[in-house]
């Protein structure tokens, strides 16, 4: 049985991004995020609520400051008290899965879709997904980037401008650029 290409990007194959189911779930989500954008500023509450549509799967208390972005929404799933402060981004072609209690700084971005090395092959359109999986209480400073494929534990800390390139495990400071264990945490 042949597969779609939605069906390929959501086993964590290689995919065309070009196909017609993809562009109209990403052009329905964008009105959905557009709006909450919009609804956030006067209602955080109705903003909350949207979000929770937008989402795979949230915790109760969810707030995220606009202006947010995201792609799809259905591969993002976020734990109880999360917090994303403004202008965060996350290109979620592969789940984004972040556990209770995370607070994003401000600028965040965390990518989770590879683009091949191979210009014939990037040429045509193809993506890779690449998941990233984040713990329990994770505090994430500004300006930070999260790229594909990573894990990160449970009570880490990132340091603001850090970009992200390699998983780490629990109770770290992370930061620089890559990112290294700058401490280990209680």
């Amino acid at each position: 049985m042949m597969c779609s290409e939605k069906e390929k990007m959501l086993a964590g194959e290689r995919y065309l991004n070009t196909d017609d189911e993809l562009a109209a779930d990403r052009h329905r989500n964008r009105l959905l995020v557009d709006k909450f954008n919009r609804v956030a500023r006067q209602d955080p509450e109705q903003g909350s609520q949207l979000i929770k549509q937008i989402f795979h799967q949230t915790g109760e208390k969810v707030d995220i400051q606009s202006p947010f972005q995201c792609d799809y929404g259905y591969t993002v799933s976020v734990g109880e008290n999360f917090f994303a402060n403004y202008g965060c981004t996350f290109i979620d072609v592969g789940k984004i899965t972040i556990g209770k209690n995370a607070m994003l700084g401000p600028n965040t971005s965390i990518y989770s879709v590879n683009h091949p090395l191979g210009a014939k092959e990037r040429i045509a359109n193809y993506e890779y997904p690449g998941n990233v999986t984040i713990g329990d209480n994770l505090w994430v400073g500004g300006n930070t980037t999260i790229v594909p494929g990573v894990t990160l534990g449970d009570n880490v800390v990132v340091a603001a401008g850090a970009v992200v390139t390699k998983s780490f495990g629990d109770n770290v400071l992370i930061g620089g650029n890559p990112a290294r264990i700058l401490k280990h945490l209680n």
